[in-house]
């Protein structure tokens, strides 16, 4: 009896073994016939891949879309400039990384034979080329009746290199340049067949005054205007200021404490990240114009500092922070209480670790992009040192620096700028009033006082527009700002001239 019982239980296991076997084997070969039948996803094909579709946006224009054959459609001239486009970037990566693979999608064969020579070459010669285009302006000369291949030229496209071999810089250019290009359709792909560069020449244009400034005074209305500010951040919300806690009575309540103490204008700080990089969140746009609004019933200026927290100003980033700061620029240049755009705090901080000539490089094409939207306003940079605002003149409307050392050099140090024929702003100085554990022998409040008296006199005998730092003490201080250590955390949360319980310090009389 159990021997029959074992030989059934034995029958079972085979029958049960045969059927997940064969299944296995039908749903291995059903995957497979899937997958061929499918077909490669173009998407997937690309060395840029469908995160990095976006890692190229250059301004684009159709100037003339007139074909004297067959029609150009709007979505063949929406495929011919994206892979247009995609053909830059892949060729820029190729030459700063030696990386060919995406090439192999925007050339033709007999295209991508200079490409790869050129790389060779490089590559044995170890010279990289950082490169990227800022803008382009097609016109259409030719296009097929077959819609296979497509003619046009781009005019006066605006690029910019770093050529460095063995690490060091050998070349730095602003190029305006002209293309011939041909594009062949093959396989689902509009490809660069010919290529053919007409004429360059450097960018030599430079970037217009604005015209309230002149000489070293700004006019607002043609009235002589003296900046007489404060750095602005809302008590809780210390660099978040358009974060989840932002609240327009508290910023109204302050502003009104800033106009009665006879100061006439704020910076604000725009921060990158928050506000979505290059694609600017309309939530945040009109928290920002609400912001605007508020100063301007209460008859303040705003001095708007851009890129706050930013500190990548990598070539191949360029077209990004240029969209962003597209929008922010069209939002607010129509906007009365705006005073001048600040392009950056600080960026010379960013020198050692970020390569001293990216970042000049950069502050130069944003100065551009912000006077391309907005011609009147001044432009300035906010500069962490006296030394440091002498970079760049040629840039700026407003030359701004900030200033933290010893009082009693301030007047020899600033002769430094004397030569500077602009406007020039004491863009943040201060000092804290932290006295405790983590700064034993720190300045006492009467301390703070006393500097921010004195320092008013030097303001004045220098005719110096200034901007203090800052309104409020803060009960926390985020570590991105000044790391973790707790000597500099406590030390930058005492600043005010209002303390964490909303009282005025002795510092506050001498405000302005």
């Amino acid at each position: 009896m159990n021997v029959r019982k074992n030989k059934m239980i034995y029958r079972s296991l085979l029958i049960l073994s045969f059927i997940a076997v064969n299944g296995l084997i039908l749903f291995g070969i059903s995957q497979t016939l899937s997958f061929l039948n499918t077909g490669a996803d173009r998407s997937g094909m690309l060395h840029i891949g469908i995160k990095n579709k976006q890692a190229y946006t250059p301004s684009v224009k159709w100037k003339d879309t007139t074909n004297p054959g067959r029609p150009i459609e709007k979505q063949t001239m929406y495929e011919i400039q994206k892979d247009y486009i995609n053909s830059w970037y892949v060729r820029n990566v190729a030459y700063k990384e030696y990386d060919s693979l995406g090439v192999f999608d925007f050339y033709t064969e007999n295209a991508r034979d200079n490409i790869l020579k050129t790389l060779v070459f490089n590559q044995s010669q170890n010279i990289k080329i950082s490169s990227t285009t800022l803008s382009h302006n097609l016109f259409l000369d030719f296009y097929s009746a077959d819609g296979q291949l497509v003619i046009f030229e781009d005019r006066n496209l605006k690029s910019y290199k770093q050529i460095t071999q063995q690490q060091e810089l050998k070349a730095e250019v602003f190029d305006t340049e002209n293309y011939k290009i041909a594009m062949l359709l093959e396989d689902g792909f509009w490809r660069i067949r010919h290529m053919v560069r007409q004429k360059s020449s450097q960018d030599t244009s430079t970037i217009n005054t604005s015209p309230y400034i002149k000489k070293d005074k700004i006019y607002i209305n043609d009235k002589s205007f003296k900046i007489k500010g404060i750095n602005y951040y809302p008590k809780d919300s210390p660099w978040d200021m358009f974060g989840d806690n932002f609240n327009t009575k508290i910023i109204q309540k302050d502003f009104e404490i800033i106009k009665n103490a006879g100061l006439n204008t704020v910076r604000i700080f725009v921060p990158y990240e928050d506000f979505g990089k290059e694609n600017v969140k309309s939530e945040m746009l009109s928290k920002l114009l609400q912001v605007m609004d508020l100063a301007e019933d209460k008859q303040l200026k705003v001095v708007v500092t851009l890129f706050d927290f930013y500190g990548n100003y990598a070539v191949e980033d360029w077209t990004f922070t240029h969209k962003h700061v597209e929008q922010i620029t069209n939002q607010l240049k129509n906007h009365s209480a705006l005073l001048m755009w600040d392009l950056k705090n600080e960026p010379d901080l960013d020198f050692e670790s970020r390569n001293k000539t990216t970042v000049m490089a950069w502050l130069k094409e944003i100065g551009k992009q912000v006077k391309a939207v907005d011609s009147l306003h001044p432009i300035t940079i906010g500069w962490s040192s006296i030394n440091a605002a002498k970079n760049l003149e040629d840039i700026v409307d407003v030359v701004s620096f900030h200033y933290y050392e010893d009082i009693k050099d301030f007047n020899e140090k600033y002769k430094l700028l004397e030569d500077m024929h602009k406007p020039k702003v004491l863009q943040e100085f201060g000092m804290s009033s932290y006295h405790g554990l983590w700064a034993p022998f720190g300045n006492s409040e009467d301390d703070q006082a006393q500097y921010h008296k004195s320092f008013q006199q030097l303001i004045n005998s220098n005719q110096l527009n200034f901007m203090s730092w800052t309104l409020y003490d803060f009960d926390e201080v985020p570590t991105k700002v000044v790391g973790r250590l707790p000597w500099r955390k406590n030390k930058q949360k005492h600043f005010g001239f209002i303390d964490q319980e909303g009282k005025k310090k002795p510092s506050f009389q001498y405000i302005k």
